[in-house]
């Protein structure tokens, strides 16, 4: 049997079997009860205002106008 041959016939069957089962697999995994949390948490870090307010406290502050690691606005 010709190398070509056998690999046509292995993706054909096997291969696609495989691939069916591991799509199937991620479905279940993402569908599956008690993920809801997670989602909604993983979908909400975008619009997560992590940034402390100014306290006004700051050696040179003149409003805070360095924010997160320094970068000035």
């Amino acid at each position: 049997m010709e190398t070509y041959t056998f690999l046509r016939e292995f993706a054909d069957s096997w291969a696609l079997l495989a691939l069916t089962l591991i799509f199937l697999g991620v479905v279940v995994f993402a569908f599956r009860p008690g993920s809801r949390a997670l989602h909604d948490d993983a979908a909400s870090i975008p619009l997560r205002d992590d940034r402390a307010p100014c306290s006004g406290g700051c050696p040179d502050c003149g409003n805070c106008k360095t924010v997160d690691f320094g970068v000035t606005k």
